[in-house]
Parts: C-alpha cells; structure tokens; sequence
C-alpha cells in the first residue's frame, strides 16, 4: 500500500578512488573515479522507509549533478507518494518538462541524469512500501499500470500504448515458468572487469584465469586507443580464453566512422560479437554505416550506455544502427523511460544487453533485464548482462553471482542503498578518499558548493554572486 508525503530529500557526491588501480579505464576515459550523485528520500509514513537512489559519474563533475538534483528538488518535495505513483507518467514529464531547466536539456546530459537519481529513489520507495523487489514490482504489476508510468511522447511513431499493451500481453504466456528459471538459474552475464585499458598484461592473465575457474564464458576487452596494442591485448585474451567462448570489444566512442571500420577490420581475426560504441553515442547514421559494413565480418554493433533518451533508441532502432541494445539504469530516466526502451527493442527484435560498468549500475540494471526477460522477451538468445566485479561491498543488497548468472535479488526495494559508513567514508570533498583530500579540491568549487541543512549542496553563480532557488545558505565569493 503506497504511503506518505515526501518531507526530505538529500543528495550526497560519493567518489571512489577506482582510478588508482585503473578499474574502469578506456580508450576515452583514462582515470574514472567511480562515483554517484547519491539521493535518499524520507516521508511522514510511520513506516520509516526511505527510497534511495543514484545516478552513475566519472568524479569531477558529480558535483553539478547534485546540483540539478537540488534545483529539481520543489518537483518532489510535499508530494504524496500515492499522488506520484498513480500519475507516474504525469510526474514523470512535469520533471523533465520544467519550463526552465528542460532548456539545459532537454532530457538529456546533467539535468537527465539528476531525474535518474530521484526516480531511482521513487521507485526503490514504491517497491520497499510494496514489500517486494523491483523487478518482481513490475512483473506483478497490471499492463495498463505499468504502461501509465511511460511516457510515450516522441516514440509513437514507431510505438504506440496498444502496441506496448499487446507486447505485455502476450507476455503474460508462460510468465510463471520464466519466473521459476531466473530464481533457479539466475540471468547470464558477462565480465568486463579483466580487461581494463589500464591493466598490465600479468594483471589481465590473472583475473582471466580466475574468471574461467569462476566459470565465465564471456569476456569483454576494452580497445581503440592503440592497433598494435589492441592486436596484442586481444590475441592474448582470445588465447587464454580459447576458441569456443565469447568475445566483446569495446571503444569507448574512441573512433570516427571510416576508422571504426578500418580498425576492426583488423581485429576480426579474433571473433569478437561486437564492438561496442565504435564512435559518438550521437551519430545514428555513422552506427548504421559501420554496422552494415561489419556485418559481412560477423561482427555486430553494441551502443547504448550513453544514449540520452528514448528517442535516440528509437533512431538507432529505425535506422537498423545496432544489434545489440544497452540500457543503462541511470543514463535514462530511470526505470519509467527504460520500460519504454524494453517494449521497443521487442517490437523491433533486437536484444537487450544492459551497461553495468560503473558503481551500483550492476545492483539496479538486474532488476530491468530480469524483468524484460519474465515479462517482455521471453527469451534468452543473444543476450546477457554485463557484470564488473567492483565497489558491490559498499552496497547493503549487492548483487549475488552464480556460475556467471545474476541471481535475482530477494530484498524489497531497487538494491540502491548504500552503506552509511561507505558514504561517510567517501563523499566529497570530506571523505577519506585519497583523491580527493581538500587539498586536491578545486579552490572556486570549494566556494561554490557548501552544506545545507536539508540537502547536501547549495550552487551560486560565482560571478553574479547570485543565488539559485537551490539553497540559501551560499558563501560570498571572490571569483
């Protein structure tokens, strides 16, 4: 039974120092700090529950994320939870339509990823009230209620209501018998996490050995900022991990159209499914061409993890751009706009295979894949869920992995809350992360972000000295 006015929302920049050993790196992103823009929600229920959410970022620049999720704040706060979650599709677009902020949009970028964090804790808050976790929330859930949380504005030309009405029931047939599959098998997955750009040959032969005792069978290498190392990195993985199992590149949006196609046509010697973001997240047309290029290589197109919205889905989509389809749990607008992206991948056959590389990304995207699974595709061919083995400690529900297979969490809720001694431990700019100590800190970011008493930041523009709706409580600066 859905409950309670939202009386608070916090949000907090969480880093984690992951560049120090190099987990995360790639072609483009050569020293991430695994970090999020970290929300929590409280209501006046009796209950006590709190919905916790994020969105995923690379280190600096967290901080203007929390700020839009501050300037978002007045869409949330006072609001019955049952008034959200009755009209989700109303409140879904009143917060990316906000008359002001949708112009540093719209839906996409910062202001998109702030509406990640706070729908991630809206729907963790639904499902803890509901008692179940999320993917079982959904799975539950009528088709007509579901498909009331999406909005279907810019995609009817390629999906309508009815359509994703008739794809939801159809998947109904044999729900049951899925449901029993995933809680006894668990959903297939994939590593990422032996082949960082950044690590040393002897750290990658390790934690490959380790993986195949651990029984994976699917691998993925990062690529695209040198040929000859790639040649030599991916003849090193490809004899470790031999000829039967499966392979992925990926280049980090390294490469223009023409070079994408050059490059990996001299990686195709070692059968690789795909490669992933061969070039911008923004050029359909250039996916399309370098997908139909690859094709006669048996080498498919995979791009998604920073695709702004529903609607460059629906372009890939349409433009036969992909053949396989990456949601990501916090670059959309969370699980609303991803059920969009489910239904129209199924209309359109393609299968989805979730981005994961990043903190918490595992814990939250589980529950939309095994949720497309039972209710949605109904199948499992060509498809797994990438898996990176890093920060999970720091979550109070992480991810359970069995013989390579996410095992479907039990806990009510989205898996989103962290560990309050974790969060102490490495939010910025007071944490203990090395990093990240205050005199690392940028000196005018110093003064432009400061505490408040019922959210973590306050932003002021340092040279009007001007402050936003965003706090009230601001320092004076001497830009």
């Amino acid at each position: 039974m859905v409950r309670g006015r939202i009386s608070r929302l916090s949000v907090r920049d969480v880093r984690f120092p992951t560049s120090l050993g190099g987990h995360g790196s790639d072609a483009m992103h050569t020293d991430p700090d695994y970090s999020a823009a970290y929300v929590v929600l409280e209501t006046d229920a009796e209950d006590g529950l709190q919905g916790y959410g994020l969105t995923f970022t690379l280190g600096k620049g967290t901080e203007v994320v929390v700020c839009a999720v501050n300037a978002l704040a007045h869409h949330v706060l006072h609001k019955d939870l049952r008034d959200i979650v009755g009209d989700f599709r109303g409140f879904y677009r009143q917060l990316t339509s906000d008359g002001q902020l949708r112009w540093i949009g719209p839906e996409k970028g910062v202001v998109h990823l702030a509406t990640a964090a706070i729908l991630n804790a809206v729907w963790d808050l639904w499902a803890k009230q509901e008692g179940k976790p999320l993917w079982k929330l959904l799975v539950d859930m009528d088709p007509r209620t579901l498909l009331s949380c999406i909005d279907f504005r810019y995609i009817t030309d390629v999906l309508t209501e009815e359509e994703a009405y008739e794809i939801l029931q159809k998947g109904q047939v044999g729900k049951k018998e899925r449901e029993g599959q995933m809680l006894m098998h668990g959903y297939p997955a994939y590593t990422t996490s032996c082949a960082w750009l950044g690590y040393s040959d002897d750290t990658l032969k390790q934690l490959c050995t380790e993986a195949l005792k651990d029984g994976w069978t699917r691998f993925k290498v990062k690529v695209g900022a040198d040929l000859q190392d790639d040649i030599r990195r991916c003849r090193l993985i490809r004899n470790m991990i031999g000829p039967e199992k499966t392979l992925m590149m990926d280049a980090n949006q390294r490469w223009d159209v023409p070079e994408a196609i050059e490059w990996m046509s001299k990686l195709a010697e070692f059968k690789p499914l795909w490669i992933e973001e061969p070039t911008s997240p923004d050029d359909i047309l250039g996916h399309a061409a370098i997908s139909k290029a690859l094709a006669p290589l048996g080498i498919g197109v995979a791009t998604g993890e920073q695709c702004h919205n529903r609607v460059i889905f629906k372009q890939l989509l349409q433009a036969k751009a992909l053949q396989f389809l990456q949601i990501d749990s916090c670059r959309l607008g969370s699980v609303n706009e991803n059920l969009s992206v489910l239904l129209m991948a199924k209309k359109f056959e393609i299968p989805v295979c979730p981005h994961a590389g990043g903190v918490g990304l595992c814990e939250l995207v589980q529950h939309l894949i095994i949720f497309d699974f039972i209710s949605v595709s109904a199948s499992l061919k060509n498809r797994m869920c990438e898996y990176v083995d890093h920060l999970h400690e720091h979550f109070r529900y992480p991810v359970i992995i069995k013989k390579a297979s996410y095992m479907p969490p039990k806990d009510a809720g989205y898996s989103t809350e962290m560990k309050e001694e974790s969060i102490k431990k490495h939010q910025y700019p007071d944490g203990e992360n090395p990093r990240l100590s205050k005199k690392s800190r940028d000196p005018l970011a110093s003064q432009i972000f400061t505490p408040l008493e019922d959210r973590s930041l306050a932003f002021v523009d340092p040279w009007k000295r001007q402050e936003s709706r965003a706090g009230n409580q601001v320092k004076k600066l001497t830009p």
